[in-house]
């Protein structure tokens, strides 16, 4: 029988804020962003508190135990792993694949783990335990870490939540709804946002720039949202460089290497008549990336981190402003699919298993139009309905990953919803700006319709194409 949980759908109310770009877009593995990277976090967060209390050394065993989607889908995300690696230190912002594939080998033939990288105690993949018909509240992704002492007594005791994106929290932040304080950011709706650009004549990019001044100098937030978009551009590299299968069992092959080496021979000069087999293309070589573990940009969310590279490409290639300056499209660009995304991180979900792949694919789609829209030229008013038609074609996406991995439908799904996004942006521009459902409807929309949504199509692989699609796992 499923304990259901019940969602923090009001708890996130009290503390709306302005999220920072660069917390959206971080730098990790695949191939999930609340699967892998952020259980990744939490252990290593755990670790790191066992050290400041002075408990590291003093552990003798750990074990750890997985929740709801965490558990359902966790195989097949490469949670349990990342689990480990959270344990031995590492972090999904600095850890290549090549040693994330050492270390696991490492401590499946050894039996052992060194905690922090330097506190060795006997641990294998069997002291991860999956409860998948178990949820915690206040969200699905749930995970308990317990760290046993002398006489094999519980020491430290957490649960964390991966809330999407690679955020964690633990349970009383997640509930905490005391008020947030005002230097938090300077919108919290669409409607505020309009409401800036209105009264300080500025574009949506130029609104969240001067939010992330606050924090940091503008020469290092444009020369980090330039590093952002060169991970993505080297993620494209290596998904058009390597042909074969998948991991995982499916034997899904590779396509993009092929597709690209056609392209190129038959588009070396970029007519704009194929711009759409190269925002596909693009799309595809980032999520076949993902899908094999490599490092990826959380663009919110590892599962749909192809799209907006894709529109990004687009932008830089096919418009006037991304030929005259493709450095300043891509600053801006970021930084207004930034201010989008902040909105649904806070006022709805980006978790695939809190609200479905809308959250996942069709937030990513919805801040991919917003910020082309705006370097095709269009205003502010503009750029959010461009943000709102994404979404509101988006709304009741499923998360029905087929045997639990990020490749059927999650690879072609992307590409999908980056044309979706073009086209969006396109006809955004076709109009004034003046249109009947606003971006903060159709947000609080998404979520409303995710609570509604069965947990069997919100990442648990018991619905849609994950229940109904014959597999035959050759090599799990």
């Amino acid at each position: 029988m499923v304990r259901r949980a019940p969602l923090s759908w009001s708890l996130r109310r009290a503390r709306l804020m302005t999220i920072s770009v660069f917390d959206l877009f971080s730098i990790g593995i695949g191939p999930s962003s609340s699967h892998t990277v952020g259980p990744m976090r939490a252990t290593r967060r755990f670790v790191t508190e066992l050290d400041e209390r002075g408990l590291l050394e003093k552990t003798s065993r750990v074990t750890v135990r997985l929740y709801g989607s965490l558990a359902a889908t966790g195989i097949g995300h490469g949670t349990v792993p990342a689990v480990l690696l959270g344990l031995a230190g590492k972090r999904p912002e600095l850890v290549t694949p090549e040693e994330v594939t050492a270390e696991i080998d490492r401590i499946r033939a050894t039996g052992m783990l060194a905690l922090a990288g330097r506190a060795p105690i006997a641990m294998s993949e069997k002291d991860v335990t999956l409860h998948p018909l178990t949820q915690l509240p206040p969200h699905p992704n749930g995970m308990t870490v317990l760290a046993y002492g002398p006489a094999d007594t519980v020491i430290l005791e957490q649960t964390y939540f991966s809330t999407g994106g690679g955020f964690i929290a633990t349970e009383e932040e997640l509930t905490d709804t005391t008020e947030a304080p005002a230097t938090t950011g300077p919108f919290h709706s669409a409607a505020e946002l309009l409401r800036i650009c209105e009264q300080t004549g500025s574009a949506v990019s130029e609104v969240m720039l001067r939010f992330e001044t606050t924090l940091r100098p503008e020469a290092e937030v444009r020369r980090w949202l330039l590093q952002i978009r060169d991970v993505m551009w080297d993620c494209v590299a290596r998904g058009v460089s390597r042909d074969g299968e998948l991991p995982g069992g499916l034997r899904v092959r590779r396509r993009a290497a092929d597709w690209y080496r056609r392209l190129s021979a038959e588009d070396p000069d970029r007519d704009p008549a194929l711009a759409w087999d190269w925002v596909n293309l693009v799309a595809m070589a980032v999520n076949e990336e993902n899908a094999a573990g490599g490092r990826v940009v959380t663009a919110p969310t590892n599962g749909a981190a192809g799209i907006i590279p894709a529109v990004l490409h687009y932008a830089t290639h096919y418009t006037p402003a991304g030929a005259a300056d493709p450095d300043e499209v891509a600053v801006r660009f970021l930084l207004t699919a930034g201010a989008i995304g902040s909105l649904y991180k806070e006022r709805a979900s980006i978790s695939g298993a809190e609200v479905g792949c809308q959250g996942e694919v069709g937030s990513a789609a919805s801040m991919a139009a917003g910020a082309l829209a705006e370097i095709l030229g269009g205003t502010p008013t503009q750029v959010e309905n461009a943000a709102e038609i994404v979404m509101e074609h988006s709304l009741g996406l499923t998360c029905d990953p087929v045997a639990g991995l990020v490749q059927i439908p999650c690879i072609e799904r992307n590409a999908i919803a980056a044309a979706k996004a073009v086209n969006a942006a396109r006809m955004a521009l076709r109009g004034d700006g003046t249109h009947q459902v606003s971006l903060d409807t159709v947000i609080a929309t998404m979520l409303e319709t995710g609570r509604d949504m069965s947990d069997k199509y919100k990442e648990t692989s018991r619905g849609g194409l994950a229940l109904t699609v014959p597999v035959n796992m050759v090599d799990c």
